[in-house]
């Protein structure tokens, strides 16, 4: 019988975060004071976040960060997640593809985010932070920053999107289980939520409005720092034990990928799969394809304009050289919410804009009829924003299945949707329907 999981000693976990910044063939352009239009250095981040995270972001010379021992310790946990051979998707394709997909949805939160709430955590607490605050769409990464914030003794506040607070309520009460405060966004406690509400009464709320109020909070807040779960680059930098343990593990199965898919919202998971794989097109001319999955109803790599954007809808963060659609642009009420998402990370527009990945948009009944098809193979119901992944693949698995190439295909499984089934409800009910954006929409 063909081996099907593969999974990694504990003594195999990297030691090493991947800093790609170090290595790429241009590195990105620098972030700015929106004031002065001046590069910013590490010290002018100290306000906002843990020092040492500051360091990590700015950080284009070391590739390879050691990863703490009391981070790795807790990674132990949950690590290595499973490398797994997608057997019986393959077989429902009818495809000649062998298609393996990373299943980060086996971590305590269900997700790839706890890779890097762990350590944003620790860094906090090293510094002596007392108390944290971040934004969350879905709530995968609220609820990874609840729990490694009780971990550490940190008090927590998160700011969900108004539309899924009301759309994942047991994601809420998981992060108030860990003892997190969860306030829907916009709202009426910060004075970027305040003019949001009156300009627009019935805001639904999006990631931007979220880290407008979570980055005001941590500025108005003593000992308070902010923490972000996607975008930046210390972010994608946690992430890659995902892509060097998937490294590691394709050599147990005896392959490697031509191609290595994610969904994307603004890029820590595709980032974590890939980077490691990446390093290997950049130093070594392997040739394999990246292919990042986002929603049609917000495709800021296959829509949007690179050009210097806010990270979040009131402009209180840096400006970041990006693809972004424009950071008041309000995406529509699809499910997968941790995709809904104006901008792209730093890392990965220059990557795009390099033409060293690609970027497809899938249509949100497209995505649930995959997650659905995946379900029934492999017995694992995925998350909506892994569901655009699962998407992508499937359209490249039947291509295989059209030329007869026997392809290798590799995509990030970044989280479960067991607590996602009030959309698989209105899904199978047929009440969900596609958003498609147009420039209009901007």
């Amino acid at each position: 019988m063909k081996q099907k999981r593969f999974i990694l000693s504990e003594e195999e976990i990297p030691r090493y975060w991947y800093n790609i910044m170090a290595e790429m063939p241009n590195k990105p352009m620098p972030l700015l004071n929106p004031a002065t239009r001046e590069e910013l250095k590490a010290e002018d981040l100290y306000p906002l976040f843990a020092k040492e995270l500051c360091h990590q972001e700015l950080n284009t010379t070391d590739p390879w960060i050691e990863i703490p021992e009391e981070v790795r310790d807790l990674y132990k946990y949950y690590r290595s997640t499973p490398l797994v051979r997608a057997y019986g998707l393959e077989q429902r394709l009818r495809t000649p593809a062998h298609i393996y997909f990373k299943n980060e949805s086996v971590s305590p939160m269900g997700s790839h985010k706890l890779n890097s709430a762990i350590p944003q955590a620790y860094y906090c607490k090293k510094e002596g932070i007392t108390n944290v605050t971040t934004e969350t769409g879905a709530g995968q990464w609220g609820a990874s920053l609840a729990y490694a914030a009780r971990l550490f003794g940190l008090e927590a506040a998160v700011y969900q999107v108004k539309i899924s607070y009301e759309q994942k309520p047991y994601r809420r009460s998981i992060m108030q289980t860990f003892g997190a405060q969860v306030t829907p966004s916009p709202s009426m406690s910060t004075r970027a939520g305040r003019k949001i509400l009156t300009e627009h009464p019935n805001h639904q709320g999006s990631l931007g409005t979220a880290i407008s109020e979570a980055v005001e909070l941590a500025r108005t807040t003593p000992n308070c720092k902010y923490t972000l779960g996607s975008v930046l680059n210390h972010v994608s930098l946690h992430q890659t034990i995902i892509g060097q343990e998937a490294m590691k593990q394709m050599e147990m199965a005896g392959e490697y990928p031509d191609m290595v898919i994610a969904c994307f919202g603004g890029g820590s998971n595709f980032g974590g799969i890939s980077f490691p794989f990446m390093r290997e097109n950049i130093l070594n001319g392997k040739k394999t394809r990246f292919i990042a999955a986002e929603p049609s109803s917000c495709p800021k790599l296959t829509h949007g304009k690179f050009e210097y954007d806010f990270g979040d809808e009131a402009g209180y963060t840096p400006l970041l050289p990006m693809f972004t659609l424009g950071h008041n642009f309000t995406p529509a009420n699809i499910h997968a919410g941790g995709l809904r998402y104006h901008g792209a990370g730093m890392i990965v527009s220059q990557l795009m804009k390099d033409g060293l990945m690609e970027a497809v948009d899938i249509q949100q009944l497209e995505s649930f009829e995959a997650g659905c098809l995946f379900a029934q193979a492999e017995g694992i119901i995925p998350a909506p924003e892994s569901c655009h992944a699962i998407a992508a693949t499937i359209r490249e698995a039947n291509r295989c299945k059209e030329t007869g190439e026997e392809k290798v295909i590799l995509f990030n499984l970044s989280g479960h949707g067991l607590i996602d089934m009030a959309s698989y409800d209105k899904y199978l009910a047929g009440d969900l329907q596609n958003y498609t954006f147009n420039d209009t929409s901007v």
